[in-house]
């Protein structure tokens, strides 16, 4: 048999991208959204309701809800990424049918596309969020194969013996299944029965750092998220407002995942301007008719006085005070390309910075 028999016995690749990473790079939703939403049948395209696994081109005419996704080559490759600094009483949703606050609330509204939250925080924890406008980047520093660390400040009361710390780090069994933090710090603050932590999880589970320590018979009394993978929060960014991040540390972040650079859209003078504007008033401490209040019940009835949180920058970073995205070794950040759905070798993460 002929080369050329041989080749036209092969199949053809299938063409185009699929459903869900298309919509997820144009800003969309992440992956996991619109998967859903394709099984709520809330997609169609070219007016048939769409199926998992189903890939479209630029041809294609994609709805979701019955609105017409406009979809522009140049709009695809557009990667933003802001952090926020969430206060306690805001959720992480767009619309609550509740009427509270959201994280969403403050944010600047992208030319084009939308934002995508990285993660979520419930309505008590505070600290670092992330949104970005490319659903595939959002996708993979989600994705628990990408091992994306979290660290954590957390107050906790009562008793903390260095037992109960190694079993948090060895695991515990949980309603959903095992769970441990790859790290735990004691950290200065606290009085009495009350004590500062910093620890680390590998996943973003749904109140997964409340529940691990609970399942040792503490309290969790404040909690706040003050990195997630390279990125840090630090004093520069007040509570309830966002900072836009540069070229430089979006290529960071990005190299974490192994996604190639995009450069940043540019904008005209007046739209930067504006920019600007809202850049500088996000730096601006919240007043006191914008700040976010909730009453929350104490254990036991007993009232308690919030104690002050350990200061984040207390010890110096590489990298001087300007930027929050440190940079990885070389050998982590100078990794090959991998095919998409591979898993990365382990990059030893796993130790609170800072």
């Amino acid at each position: 048999m002929s080369d050329k028999d041989l080749q036209d016995q092969q199949p053809t690749p299938p063409s185009g991208e699929k459903l869900q990473k298309v919509l997820a790079r144009i800003g969309v939703g992440s992956r996991r959204d619109v998967e859903a939403w394709i099984g709520q049948g809330r997609i169609k395209v070219n007016g048939v309701e769409a199926t998992l696994g189903l890939r479209v081109d630029l041809h294609d005419a994609i709805t979701v809800d019955g609105k017409l996704i406009k979809r522009v080559e140049a709009a695809e490759a557009t990667r933003r990424v802001i952090m926020y600094n969430k206060p306690d009483g805001e959720i992480c949703t767009r619309d609550d049918p509740e009427g509270r606050p959201t994280v969403f609330d403050r944010l600047p509204r992208p030319k084009e596309g939308r934002w995508i939250n990285i993660g979520r925080l419930d309505i008590n924890t505070t600290g670092l969020l992330l949104f970005t406008t490319d659903g595939e980047l959002a996708n993979r520093l989600m994705h628990p194969s990408y091992e994306m660390d979290r660290e954590y400040a957390v107050r906790v009361r009562g008793e903390v013996d260095d037992d109960m710390v190694d079993r948090l780090k060895a695991g515990v069994v949980l309603e959903d299944g095992p769970a441990k933090f790859t790290d735990i710090q004691k950290a200065p603050g606290g009085e009495g029965f009350n004590h500062w932590y910093h620890c680390v999880v590998m996943e973003g589970r749904n109140r997964e750092v409340r529940r691990l320590w609970e399942s040792q018979g503490v309290v969790v009394s404040r909690l706040k998220r003050v990195r997630f993978g390279p990125v840090f929060l630090n004093s520069d960014l007040p509570m309830g407002r966002w900072r836009e991040m540069s070229q430089g540390e979006i290529d960071i972040l990005a190299a974490e995942v192994g996604l190639q650079p995009v450069a940043l859209p540019e904008m005209k003078l007046k739209a930067k301007d504006k920019l600007e504007r809202l850049q500088r008033k996000s730096t601006r401490p919240l007043g006191r008719g914008e700040r976010v209040r909730t009453l929350r019940p104490a254990a036991e009835g007993q009232a308690e006085r919030p104690a002050r949180a350990p200061r984040e920058d207390a010890a110096p970073r590489k990298g001087g005070r300007g930027s929050t995205v440190a940079e990885r070794p070389s050998e982590m950040r100078k990794r090959p390309s991998r095919p998409e759905g591979d898993k990365p070798a382990g990059r030893g993460r796993g130790k609170p910075r800072g």
